[in-house]
């Protein structure tokens, strides 16, 4: 604290550095992290002082006192905090206590407050000042632990970590240093001055104590620094000796220790003592090391002579066999270095006997093998069995004088015994405490060492030949000396054994045949010493002939059943020393045949001792119960084989031990039932119990006989069962025990029994019929399986299920407390049973209950789920779940129960209505208010080390609190997730604000504890740690990430957290993507909920408007160029520089790959499947079969193979064969068996790879549309953009095309392509509109995107349509669907018609080619490389399957067939015969599009195709050779004979009933009508237009079209109707009419045959057209004109564009134009001549009124033509006008007002506000489409009237010519003026009066403007010449 400054440190520097540091340590040497060595080193840098002044804390001074004083008024100083802060007095005032508790400087203390105040709430309800406490002592724990983990990893003699050579020589030097700097002794005074019972005195006095879990956790602190400071020595003495000072030092305080109350050594001296034990160790001179001579320096004269002369002269020890263990120690150390030169070498054997005398094997015994933590290092053991081998080996004459000894002892008790008299008191019992010892430490090996091995001398070359061992290998090599020593010792000491040795050697036996091997070997020993004439006692032989005598001598006693005496029975036969002596040997016998089955069936089978037999006859005899459950601990230990089992069944049944079959007559229970209830309740303890549960634990797991018992009572399990339920478990609670534990051992027996028959339990139909079996004769129902009955009891409010929940209530009571007790380990098994009955309950109960429905058996259930929500005994309250939800809090203590419990809270969580009820339990329930949230941050601690088996339950514990997280959160609220995850469940969720924990009071959630474990290494360059740690874990966690994110409630408050507290999204695409060998499957799942996010938070803050946000994810996704490290949000000068350098096309060096394709990269598209199956027993098919039944859903959704189901049914298969034959060949069978299964296994695993990459993909996919689709365009510029698209495209493409990509993932391939295709376009087409344009088409290509890009896009693209092949017509749509787009980018985009004169003919061939047409031409040619076999796709696809693919075919075709300029593909069609096929399907179109007419509103897709099909039609008869290939196909005549178009719906049906479909998107039977008649009438237009070779034969057939349908077509002729679509009819009627308008007299030759009447009826029709087209003529031209305008006014709606209006001038100006064509061919086709012509109109040109006219259809007067004329001359130059200024607005566009340019917007935008919310740059590139449409209007207009007036003149000019030169008015032969007698003078004066000068000198203007460049020069002039001189002729 010398900073002058004194500010305060952020994180208290006793503890934020610490934990650092330790994170650190434990990462470079527990973990191996790669980059740690370097981070490591700076870390002990940084932190030496902490070690090397280790636990002191910074003093108190003055100066700081007054600092923190004045903190309140003035204010202090916080490290990286601007300004200084105020602080509380309360906060201070706490400071000072802190400082005065521990000592420390008060400005530590203030920062170790603050420091809590931060962490609270990782610590729910404890106070600021509890929470320091535990970071204080925290803080010297990660010092302590720091240090312990830097020693363990020095380099040394006993163990290594295998670490690299840099880390290793760092530790070491490190620690020698701190070593040479005093570290024994600070270490040394801290164990010393570190007391718990003191510190809590200190901390009790403050009130620096909260609750029993708060005092737990700091006592924990406590002991494990001073554990991990003891063992910081331990470890280094195993490493490398102490110097001589320092192993004088831990000499001396091991002087001072003491033991426990038990005699036992706590496990921190345990540690000191094994320190100074490894101290004095010399074996590694027998490995002859390569460092031994460093390590003998330090074994110097002095060194020995001080060590020597301090435990031979020192004083006395406080515990003087401690002294006696050292003594031992240093005289076999002594003994050891005899060999070398020492001058103590002959005090060994004094020490040895002083150590002898201080009862040395008895304290090891009891001091060092009694203390708890001894089994928990392994190289303690290690330690001590050296001791003891030594001692044996070293010191051969000890034991024997020991041995001796003993033969004495054993004399001297004989003799007492015969005289009578007591044994003396003085006897020394140092061998039979050297055998206890050798049986206890060998009894125990938690780590599987089996280092007995080494007593054991192999004589015979062992059966086993996967033995390994030191000397196992091979068996002709000499064993090492020690070990034949040892060997020996054991044989010895079995020879002429004594009386008093008899029980301790049995016991040493079994601790030495503790082991596989060990087991064998002494069971050989026993076998061996039965031989010769007196075997010895320690032998088979012997002790199963005791057993028989035993047996034969009691049984004589046992009384009858009836008789009452049974309660006390005469035991005269075993005394308590004969009792001891068979318990020890039945223990030996248990342990050998639990360890070896060879042992196991060679005693079983052998036909003298027949073990198994007696043991049962010795069950039926009157002995002690301890004895019996012996014989039951080792009938169990027989019993695990199967074979045995099965007969152990009988056997048990056969004896009655539970008394199954009642005598007749019989008053009273036997057995073991009676046993139970009157000996051992009595006693009050109940081992006889507890092992027949045992056993029956045991034979329940080898096999369960279905038919026990049958024929003396109905066969079954059922009385045991009974027994165990009624007898046991039901009454423990009740009972009274001697010793408390026992109570929780029966239960936990019990309960074991239970959990494994439900286990094994699988519901089958059989168990809810009603069966019966006969017996004696009569028939008495058959008893269930025991799941069966379990089941029952618990989906039923039973007494078990009540005891097994009032026992989960009692055993969370009793964890709450924290303290232990007697019986906690067994408690805590007995509340896994229960827990595990429950989860099996809830899983089975599905099935169970739909079997039960279905047997309709009258059995009552009720779901479990229901029961656990009923009302608690002892509680009074429906607490049950709460409790089962309390175990979670004790994951750290009790992991199992807390993962059982996630389980059963998932299984609970299913069902909506008990999420509600439990939302609110938790909410009112005062203990799980406080837990609940706490829970989970301890349930989502992440572990860091994964293969302890604790982390791998915590593991799982966590991914099923995640699964109920996800399965809640898709049901609705409120619901036990949101509550979880902190939102709020009692207002809206939506108004949830969620903070870090600790903010506004936020407690910390599980959303907070699934960040922090994402987060943890997200800032390093590796990732998120979690990802690779637990791959499935961190899936879980972004799926609950995303679907909070995608629910509407929650996402606000979850997008807004995560974006502006979290930065999480950035932080982890960053890292994108995650690679992580041998699990890719998980990483994919990661990454595509992360892209799911992703694409969530683009959409949210495009809309949102934020666009730094965006703009920085796109950076990160998109960017090519290596990032720069700037601020984030700060780009600078970047963003000029990289969009100039992105100009060019091709990656340069620098670039890297970006973001969204290195996610494209991991997906791998290729899938290895599984080979065929290769049986030879079973037959395939019904093996596929078998496979396909046991295919189930699993939790992801996709389908698997239940692997445990299938290999079920396989086994009873393989177990239903019969005979010999099947026997033998059960070994292939199940080899096959496992062969078939590992098959499924690799096939399940495919599916979920392919489910898993076609997630991915989606994923990736949504992603990419949403920046496509959803954010502002102008974040991303349009080359940018464009490059971007080119990249996805070719990549998708080329992963797709590779030879090995999955046809599963096509399907989503194709609909990314078309979405990028569609983007594409659309951006190139953008880029033009907005001035890019393509001036002189450049060479690089087109836009921003070189044309071979695009070509390679396009070659791609059709590859992919060829690769698909014949199915996969739906995916094939896609593509068709993005060949359309890209073939639109090559369509010339629309340009105004400016009517300037075009370039000559020669100009036009010469100009150099445009950007269009040069790419277009490219385009074609590529796709005609590709030849017959693209054709044959899109044809095939076009003339049948999917609709759409149809449709999107048959668009392709009209694409290519309207760029083929050398017409291959309209040759292939033709010749190919699909377009006969196309043609041939019209008929059936028919009867489908008929349907369409109903009124009601049907499916449209009928339609939809016809409109593709003819629209493609069309394309092909634009071309002379493609229209007369449809006339040879006959597709007039296949058209003349659909019925349809007879079905003119009436005009105002559908308005009566209201047939308008409300939508507005299904369109009125007549609209429909429309679009199935328009593009037929298109079609015949086009090819009226196109024959004109054939013209005749066209015309022909489509006249016999128009007669076929004539009532329809004269309908719509004098239809009054005006609308869009009524006059587009009539302009393409009038068309048709003109251009089939043949030669009268040709029209008839049709054919010779046909009569006159025909004829006749053939020119009626003619002739009836003819007159309905004038009166149309007269309806728009004459009188009807105004009243037509109008209605068209009217008809438009104000809301419609504008260009609808224009569209209905240009059809009225058509229909115009058409019939004065009509009229002009018919005067043409009568006759050259004027004078035979046919007359039109009646020669009166006085202009039609209102009043004059009557509508006489035969009679229209040439007044109207001059009427047109006048009219179409005035409309010419209103619309020569308006296409000028058009013209002008569009060259000064950009000069433009912004009211115009809104003005004109408004004319292609429907609406009043759409027009508002349009951007500026968008808006111009609108007005300019308008003004373009505007100009081309406006000339089509110009041309139409330009028309009329031409033949209006030239009709009049004939008319004219007609009446006045040639025309005599008597003519009786004029048909169509029958009775004209004008005067030609009255004609004359009319057209004289209309055709006036004015008139003239506007056609002739007319013919200046327009015709001059557009039309027949100077023909109006000659025209209006001839016509003028006809007048002036006729007058003169």
């Amino acid at each position: 604290m010398s900073n002058p400054r004194l500010a305060l440190k952020s994180a208290s520097s006793l503890w934020g550095p610490l934990k650092e540091l330790w994170e650190n340590v434990e990462g470079a040497i527990w973990r191996k992290q790669p980059e740690s060595v370097h981070l490591l080193d700076l870390q002990l840098k940084k932190h030496k002082p902490y070690f090397l002044s280790l636990f002191k804390n910074p003093p108190k001074s003055a100066e700081q006192r007054e600092k923190v004083r004045k903190a309140s008024t003035e204010g202090i100083s916080i490290q990286g905090q601007q300004g200084s802060r105020l602080l509380p007095e309360q906060l201070l005032a706490e400071a000072f206590i802190l400082s005065d508790l521990f000592d420390l400087g008060e400005l530590a203390a203030l920062e170790l407050l603050l420091a809590g105040e931060h962490q609270q709430p990782h610590f729910p309800g404890l106070t600021r000042g509890l929470v320091a406490i535990l970071l204080y002592w925290d803080g010297k724990r990660c010092v302590a632990n720091s240090l312990r983990s830097l020693i363990q990893s020095r380099h040394g003699k006993t163990f290594t970590l295998d670490l690299s050579a840099d880390l290793v020589n760092l530790t070491t030097r490190f620690t020698d240093e701190l070593m040479a700097q005093g570290l024994t002794k600070q270490i040394l005074n801290l164990v010393s001055d570190i007391s718990v019972t003191r510190e809590f005195e200190r901390l009790q006095k403050e009130r620096g104590l909260g609750n029993e879990k708060h005092r737990k956790e700091v006592s924990d602190l406590i002991k494990e620094c001073r554990q991990s400071l003891a063992e910081c020595l331990f470890a280094w003495t195993c490493q490398s000796p102490l110097s001589k000072d320092d192993t004088l030092s831990l000499i001396g305080h091991l002087e001072t220790v003491t033991a426990e109350a038990d005699g036992s050594l706590d496990s921190v001296n345990l540690a000191l003592v094994m320190a100074l034990l490894y101290c004095l160790d010399v074996s590694f001179l027998e490995q002859g090391t390569e460092d031994r001579d460093g390590m003998l320096k330090t074994r110097d004269k002095q060194y020995v002579s001080a060590v020597h002369n301090r435990l031979v002269e020192g004083q006395a020890w406080k515990l003087p066999s401690l002294q006696a263990v050292v003594r031992l120690t240093w005289a076999l150390s002594l003994r050891a270095l005899s060999q070398l030169p020492q001058e103590f070498t002959e005090a060994d054997e004094v020490l040895a006997d002083q150590a002898l005398l201080g009862g040395v094997f008895l304290f090891l015994t009891e001091g060092i093998l009694g203390s708890e933590g001894f089994h928990q290092e392994e190289f303690y053991t290690r330690r001590l069995h050296a001791l003891i081998t030594d001692f044996l080996a070293l010191m051969p004459m000890k034991v024997k004088q020991l041995r001796n000894r003993a033969d004495e002892d054993a004399r001297l008790i004989h003799m007492a015994l015969q005289m009578g008299s007591e044994p003396p008191s003085s006897l020394r019992k140092d061998l039979e405490h050297l055998m206890i010892l050798i049986g206890e430490f060998y009894s125990k090996d938690p780590f599987g060492l089996e280092l007995a091995l080494e007593f054991w001398c192999p004589t015979e070359s062992l059966q086993h030949t996967s033995l390994t061992g030191s000397f196992l290998g091979v068996a002709l090599q000499r064993p090492p000396h020690k070990q034949v020593v040892l060997s020996k010792f054991v044989r010895q000491m079995g020879d002429l054994l004594p009386a008093t040795l008899y029980i301790p050697y049995l016991r040493m036996l079994k601790g030495l045949a503790n082991g596989p091997q060990s087991s064998h070997y002494c069971f050989s020993l026993l076998k061996t010493n039965g031989g010769g004439v007196s075997g010895s006692p320690v032998s088979w032989e012997h002790l199963f002939h005791s057993l028989m005598l035993y047996h034969e001598n009691l049984r004589r006693d046992v009384p009858s059943a009836d008789s009452t005496q049974y309660r006390h029975p005469p035991i005269r036969g075993i005394t308590q020393r004969e009792l001891d002596g068979l318990t020890a040997f039945l223990q030996l016998l248990t342990t050998i045949v639990t360890w070896s089955e060879n042992a196991r069936l060679a005693l079983c089978e052998h036909p003298q001792w027949t073990p198994v037999v007696v043991m049962l006859g010795l069950l039926q005899c009157s002995i002690q119960p301890v004895l019996k459950a012996q014989l039951l601990h080792a009938l169990a230990a027989f019993g695990k084989s199967p074979e045995i089992a099965a007969s152990l069944w009988q056997s048990l049944e056969y004896t009655q031990i539970l008394q199954t079959v009642k005598a007749p007559g019989q008053r009273q229970a036997a057995g073991i039932e009676v046993e139970l209830n009157e000996i051992e309740s009595s006693c009050e303890e109940y081992p006889l119990t507890r092992a027949f549960c045992h056993l029956i634990s045991t034979l329940v797991e080898s096999s369960l006989p279905v038919n026990l018992g049958a024929g003396l009572r109905p066969p079954g399990f059922q009385p045991y069962l009974a027994f165990l339920r009624d007898a046991v478990f039901l009454p423990f609670p009740t009972r009274a025990y001697r010793r408390p534990a026992e109570k929780w051992e029966v239960a936990e027996a019990v309960l074991e029994v239970f959990h494994k028959l439900l286990r094994d339990y699988e519901p089958q139909p059989a168990d809810f019929l009603q069966e019966t079996v006969e017996l004696q004769g009569e028939q008495v129902p058959a008893h269930k399986p025991p799941g069966h009955s379990l089941m029952f009891h618990l989906l039923n409010d039973s007494p078990t299920l009540s005891l097994c929940l009032s026992l989960l209530e009692e055993g969370v009571c009793q964890l709450d407390t924290y303290a232990p007790f007697p019986g906690k380990k067994q408690l805590e098994s007995a509340v896994l049973h229960c827990l595990s009955l429950l989860d099996l309950a809830l899983q089975k109960e599905v099935v169970f209950m739909d079997l039960l429905r279905e047997s309709q058996a009258s059995l009552l259930v009720s779901p479990l789920e229901q029961l656990l929500q009923g009302v608690s005994a002892q509680s009074r309250r429906a607490d049950h779940i709460i409790n089962i939800a309390r175990y979670l809090y004790h994951s750290s203590s009790n992991p199992e129960a807390a993962y059982l419990s996630a389980k059963i809270l998932r299984h609970i969580a299913r069902y909506p209505n008990i999420q509600t009820r439990l939302v609110g339990d938790f909410t009112h329930d005062q203990v799980t208010k406080r837990l609940m949230p706490a829970y989970h941050i301890i349930c989502m601690k992440s572990d860091s080390d994964p293969e302890k088996c604790v982390a791998r339950i915590r593991h799982e514990m966590q991914i099923h609190i995640l699964n109920l997280l996800i399965t809640s959160l898709e049901l609705k609220g409120p619901n036990l997730a949101l509550y979880l995850l902190g939102y709020e469940v009692k207002k809206p969720v939506s108004s949830t604000n969620l903070q870090d924990p600790g903010v506004l009071g936020c407690p910390r959630s599980c959303l907070h504890a699934i960040l922090s474990l994402l987060q943890r290494g997200s800032e390093r360059r590796s990732g998120p740690i979690l990802t690779q740690q637990a791959p499935h874990l961190a899936e879980l966690c972004y799926q609950v990430i995303y679907q909070l994110c995608a629910c509407s409630d929650t996402s606000g408050p979850t997008m807004r957290y995560l974006r502006t507290s979290q930065d999480f999204l950035f932080s982890h695409l960053k890292h994108l993507p995650f690679i992580l060998p041998g699990n890719e499957i998980a990483a994919l799942n990661q990454m595509s909920w992360l892209m799911k996010t992703a694409a969530i938070e683009l959409r949210v803050t495009s809309l949102n408007r934020q666009r730094s946000h965006t703009q920085r994810l796109l950076n990160l996704l998109l960017d090519d160029q290596p990032h720069m490290q700037h601020a984030d949000g700060e780009m600078g000068m970047d963003d000029e520089s990289k969009s100039v350098s992105s100009f060019l096309h091709f990656d340069t060096v620098s670039k890297v790959r970006r973001k969204l394709l290195s996610v494209l990269d991991a997906i791998d598209f290729s899938q290895e499947v599984p080979e065929q199956l290769q049986l030879d027993f079973f037959e395939r098919t019904q093996i596929e079969q078998v496979i396909s039944n046991c295919e189930h859903v699993n939790e992801q959704g996709h389908t698997v193979c239940n692997v445990k189901l299938l290999h079920r049914v396989l086994v009873a298969e393989v177990n239903a064969l019969q005979g010999m034959a099947a026997i033998g060949q059960r070994p292939l069978l199940m080899e096959e068996v496992n062969s078939i299964l590992q098959q499924v296994v690799e096939r399940n695993r495919v599916r979920c790879s392919l489910s898993a990459k076609r997630h991915a993909l989606q994923s990736w996919r949504s992603l990419v549309e949403t920046i496509l689709t959803a954010c502002p365009t102008e974040l991303i510029p349009p080359d940018q953009r464009q490059l971007i698209i080119r990249d996805l495209l070719l990549d998708l493409h080329d992963k797709v095309l590779s030879e090995d990509a999955a046809v599963e993932l096509m399907p989503v391939v194709a609909g990314a392509v078309f979405t990028l295709t569609a983007h594409l376009s659309q951006s190139v087409l953008s880029e033009q509109q907005q001035g890019a344009g393509l001036e002189g088409g450049s060479s690089s290509g087109f836009a921003s995107i070189a044309n071979s890009a695009l070509h390679l896009i396009l070659r791609k693209l059709l590859d992919f349509i060829l690769c698909t092949g014949g199915g996969f017509q739906r995916l094939r749509a896609h593509l068709y669907g993005s060949l359309l787009y890209y073939l639109q980018i090559a369509q010339k985009p629309e340009e105004p018609d400016t009517l300037q004169t075009g370039m000559s003919m020669w100009e036009r061939l010469t100009a150099p080619e445009d950007g269009f047409s040069k790419l277009q031409r490219e385009n074609l040619a590529i796709i005609e490389s590709y030849g017959t076999a693209l054709m044959e796709v899109v044809c095939r696809d076009a003339c049948d399957g999917h609709e759409i693919g149809r449709m999107l075919a048959l668009a392709v075709l009209d694409r290519v067939l309207s760029i083929d300029r050398q017409s291959q593909w309209l040759v292939y069609l033709c010749n190919s015969g699909y377009l006969r096929v196309l043609v041939e399907s019209l008929r059936q179109d028919d009867v489908a599009l008929q349907t369409l007419l109903m009124p009601q509103p049907p499916l449209l897709k009928p339609l939809y195709i016809y409109e593709s099909k003819m629209a493609l039609l069309t394309r092909v008869a634009k071309t002379a050779q493609g229209a007369v290939e449809l006339l040879c196909c006959g597709l007039v005549a296949q058209l003349t004979e659909c019925r349809v178009f007879h079905m003119l719906p009436e005009n105002e049906s559908f308005r009566v009933f209201g047939q308008r479909d409300p939508s507005g998107f299904i369109p009125s039977p007549l609209e429909r009508y429309r679009q199935i008649l328009l593009p037929t009438l298109r079609l015949l237009q086009v090819i009226l237009t196109s024959t004109t070779t054939h013209h005749q034969q066209g015309a022909a057939q489509v006249l016999q079209w128009l007669i076929v349908h004539s009532d329809t077509i004269q309908s719509i002729l004098r239809s009054q109707d005006v609308s869009m679509g009524s006059l587009q009819e009539l302009s393409l009627l009038t068309a048709i009419i003109s251009k089939t308008a043949l030669p009268g007299t040709d029209s008839l030759d049709l054919g010779q045959e046909i009569n006159s009447a025909a004829v006749l009826e053939f020119q009626g029709h003619i002739g009836r057209f003819q007159r309905q087209c004038l009166s149309l003529l007269v309806r728009l031209a004459g009188t009807e004109r105004a009243r037509y305008l109008k209605q068209i006014e009217e008809s438009v709606a104000p809301g419609d564009a504008a260009e609808k209006r224009e569209e209905m001038e240009v059809a009225m100006q058509q229909i115009c134009a058409n019939i004065m064509e009509y009229c002009q061919t018919l005067l043409l086709l009568s006759s050259a001549e004027a004078q035979f012509t046919l007359c039109l109109f009646s020669p009166s040109a006085s202009e039609p009124t209102g009043q004059s006219i009557s509508i006489s259809l035969s009679l229209s007067l040439l007044g109207l033509v001059l009427l047109l004329l006048k009219n179409s001359a005035t409309e010419f130059f209103r619309y020569h006008d308006s296409h000028r200024q058009s013209l002008g607005k569009l060259q000064r566009l950009e000069q433009l007002a912004p009211e115009e340019l809104k003005e004109l917007c408004q004319g292609l935008v429907s609406g009043s506000g759409g027009v508002e919310k349009i951007p500026s740059v968008q808006r111009s590139v609108l007005a300019k489409r308008r003004l373009v449409q505007l100009v081309n209007n406006r000339a089509k207009l110009l041309a139409l009237c330009s028309y009329i007036i031409e033949t209006c003149l030239f009709v009049i000019w004939r008319h004219l010519e007609y009446y006045l030169l040639y025309c005599t008015p008597s003519d009786p032969k004029d048909s169509l003026l029958p009775g004209y007698r004008g005067k030609p003078s009255l004609l004359q004066n009319d057209v004289a009066n209309s055709f006036t000068e004015p008139l003239q000198r506007k056609l002739l203007e007319v013919e200046g403007l327009y015709s001059k460049t557009h039309s027949r020069h100077t023909f109006i002039q000659a025209l209006t010449r001839r016509i003028r001189g006809l007048v002036r002729h006729a007058k003169s």
